[in-house]
């Protein structure tokens, strides 16, 4: 799934993921082991010390998940209480795990474009999905993700959507079709919590939303979801995603046929206003 996915691994399916750890991560972990090493303790008995499970404490260690703050406490306290962790655990910054390895390169472009739209015909994109429908995505994935995989795309998603907020001066603009939120993923109270998610998330005026409805007689993208986006230096790219792969876009004419398919579609989908009272009414029946 993409869309991020669970976009790849985000924008859709991306549950698997290949976790690409910061020096900070990996410093840290590797801190983390040589304490504990030098204790005498195995990652179970510290594990229980900590009360985090034994795989949790091998991500820490790899650099592979970012600690919280009980965990730096408590590992702290069961490894002499000499400040080291407290300490380094301010400078850690997280890598990109939680992305799969395709559309790592796309996500590095989100962050420095000034216009950004992408179109959705198979799940909800993953910069508006809310918590437990990331979860209700990795839990549907086959084949089953381990449990720190699944944390890491969740975590992965939720920080990937901070551009939303961060960036005020860039345009997102979102058509997604009408049938992704009828599914209801993950059950009524994750599909009215979604609705309400979205509806939060797309009310700033450079956020735009707009349902393709299911019963429209037109509909210029059949060939599939589109993303679209517009660097500092008014060049464009594309991004293109399918089952267990993407494909970065910079080849002028493909992305020329890719705007007119959009520009069509946004013509055919329903006003951002109209999509707002269709969703409110979505949730409304839920």
């Amino acid at each position: 799934m993409t869309t991020d996915h669970v976009e790849p691994a985000v924008p859709g399916g991306e549950c698997e993921r290949e976790p690409d750890p910061s020096d900070s991560l990996r410093t840290f972990g590797a801190v983390v082991q040589a304490l504990r090493e030098h204790a005498g303790l195995s990652r179970v008995q510290f594990g229980e010390l900590v009360r985090y499970s034994k795989h949790t404490v091998e991500s820490v260690e790899l650099g592979r998940r970012m600690p919280d703050a009980s965990f730096v406490e408590r590992a702290e306290e069961a490894l002499g209480n000499t400040g080291a962790l407290r300490h380094s655990a301010r400078f850690l910054t997280r890598g990109e795990a939680g992305l799969a390895a395709w559309f790592r390169q796309w996500a590095r472009l989100e962050r420095v474009a000034v216009s950004l739209s992408t179109y959705e015909c198979r799940l909800v994109p993953g910069l508006l999905q809310s918590e437990g429908y990331m979860r209700a995505l990795c839990e549907n994935d086959i084949p089953p993700v381990a449990d720190d995989d699944l944390e890491a795309t969740v975590q992965a998603r939720l920080e990937r959507q901070r551009l939303l907020k961060e960036r005020p001066n860039t345009t997102f603009d979102f058509i997604v079709e009408e049938s992704v939120f009828m599914r209801r993923l993950g059950g009524a109270e994750v599909t009215r919590e979604l609705i309400d998610y979205v509806l939060e998330l797309v009310a700033p005026r450079n956020i735009t939303l707009q349902i393709m409805p299911a019963d429209s007689e037109y509909h210029a993208c059949m060939a599939g979801p589109i993303q679209l986006l517009e660097t500092p230096d008014a060049s464009w790219r594309a991004y293109a995603e399918g089952q267990e792969n993407g494909r970065l876009i910079a080849d002028p004419k493909q992305i020329s046929k890719l705007h007119m398919r959009y520009a069509r579609l946004r013509s055919q989908a329903l006003t951002p206003k109209d999509s707002r009272g269709l969703l409110e009414r979505m949730r409304g029946a839920l």
